[in-house]
């Protein structure tokens, strides 16, 4: 005996250190060890029901106490409340009901299938349950089968530790076997172990959705690494702590717009622009405006469009960038043309050109004509001009040909030199072929030996 309690003492040692939290389908197995207590009054067969309860409670006088652990229970949980377990016990006899004996031995092996009432009670730290079973009772040298039923309760200080105290009325239907129906107490120490927790995380495998990862029992054994809130599983971002409405992700600088989708995480933006900001208010963000802090157009990467010429008319759009017009003409000045009135003094200048006689040079007194004509022509920049060469009829046609285009390229030269654009002016030579006066007179004559300076109006 004083072995067992040796072997007891150490039992509770070592299940001691063992991890808490557990329920009896994580933690299956139950061993429980304590006293027991017989009590064999009223015995025979003349006893009235009603004396098995008068004395129930007299210890002094009925009661058989083991001085020593002298019961062990092993229980399996089974589910649903229900579990099996096998007792052993031991005491020494001194009471058989009203007499007293001579320290007659006691040993019982006894199977009990348990019904726990906690759930049906809505109890945790208190479990009552009923029992049912049989086994074997042997007194000194008698011996008999007995059908048990069983009242017991368990108080559990943890998920693993608790007191045990149960009552077991035990029937012998043989009065003649020489052992008497009789109840038994007992009162023990209970701890439930066998849960596997892979992870070490206080959580059994059995209720881990996480069962190889180490997690919190918020979120049924899954980790939360960044101790967001978030388990990692549901966190677009597990190892950096954000919030629940980015699903786990931070924003840190504070946008509305998540650091995993932000791509300017450290500056504040906008949603429209992925979380870069836009300091002109053109839609186009900073890192890709050329101007960042002046609007313009994406097509323009974010620059606006230039007017060189500051005509009202962007360079983009503008047929003349680098000369101011109008609008109405694409950006290009407006072509003045000559009126009817001043192309009549053209013609009236250009006729009266003196050349010497069969030559294209001209005589002193035409200087004044040409410089009159050029400064006409100055006044309207955007005007091209033709100048035409024209004879009488006198000498050959080849001959009178030749003089017109000579004549009328020396009036265009005299025109270039004196500063109007060379692209400005053409020159042709029509000879004796396009006359405004008869040939046959003196006077026709002279009026058809000409210069022209018409107006080009395509």
């Amino acid at each position: 005996m004083k072995n067992l309690s040796r072997l007891m003492f150490t039992l509770l040692l070592i299940l001691g250190y063992s991890n808490a939290n557990a329920q009896d389908n994580n933690n299956p197995w139950q061993f429980s060890f304590g006293f027991n207590a017989v009590d064999f009054y009223p015995t025979g067969e003349d006893a009235p029901l009603g004396t098995y309860f008068d004395e129930f409670f007299n210890a002094n006088d009925h009661y058989n106490i083991s001085s020593t652990l002298s019961t062990l229970t092993i229980a399996k949980y089974l589910g649903d409340g229900f579990s099996f377990g096998v007792i052993g016990s031991i005491n020494n006899i001194d009471k058989f009901g009203d007499s007293s004996v001579d320290d007659l031995s006691y040993f019982g092996v006894d199977g009990i299938i348990k019904y726990s009432l906690s759930n049906l009670l809505n109890c945790d730290k208190f479990e009552p349950y009923l029992g049912v079973g049989g086994g074997y009772t042997f007194v000194e040298n008698f011996s008999a089968g007995t059908l048990n039923g069983t009242f017991g309760l368990n108080y559990w200080f943890s998920d693993h530790f608790g007191l045990t105290a149960q009552s077991t009325y035990k029937h012998v239907f043989d009065d003649g076997s020489g052992v008497a129906k009789h109840f038994q107490h007992s009162l023990g120490v209970s701890i439930k172990f066998g849960g596997k927790d892979t992870d070490g995380d206080g959580i059994y495998d059995k209720d881990d959705a996480c069962p190889e990862v180490p997690g919190l029992a918020a979120f049924n054994g899954c980790p939360d690494s960044d101790g967001d809130g978030i388990e990692d599983s549901k966190d677009t971002c597990p190892n950096e702590a954000g919030l629940a409405e980015f699903d786990g992700c931070p924003d840190s600088d504070g946008d509305g717009v998540s650091d995993n989708n932000d791509n300017c995480p450290n500056t504040p933006g906008l949603k429209s622009l992925a979380g870069c900001p836009d300091a002109d208010g053109d839609g186009i963000a900073d890192g890709d405006d050329n101007c960042p802090n002046e609007a313009g157009p994406a097509a323009n990467n974010g620059c606006p469009w230039p007017d060189s010429d500051g005509d009202g008319v962007l360079d983009k759009d503008d047929q003349c960038p680098n000369e101011a017009g109008t609008v109405a003409n694409n950006g290009c000045p407006e072509i003045v043309l000559p009126t009817e009135e001043v192309q009549n003094q053209l013609t009236e200048y250009a006729r009266t050109i003196n050349f010497n006689i069969g030559k294209s040079s001209f005589k002193k007194d035409t200087y004044p004509t040409l410089q009159a004509i050029s400064a006409i022509l100055k006044e309207y920049p955007k005007a091209n001009f033709t100048i035409e060469g024209h004879t009488d009829s006198t000498g050959s046609e080849a001959t009178n040909q030749l003089l017109s285009e000579k004549r009328a390229n020396s009036v265009m030269d005299y025109l270039v030199n004196n500063g109007i654009d060379g692209g400005r002016l053409s020159s042709v030579g029509f000879g004796e072929g396009s006359p405004i006066a008869e040939n046959n007179t003196r006077s026709g004559r002279a009026a058809n030996r000409r210069v022209e300076v018409t107006l080009n109006k395509d």
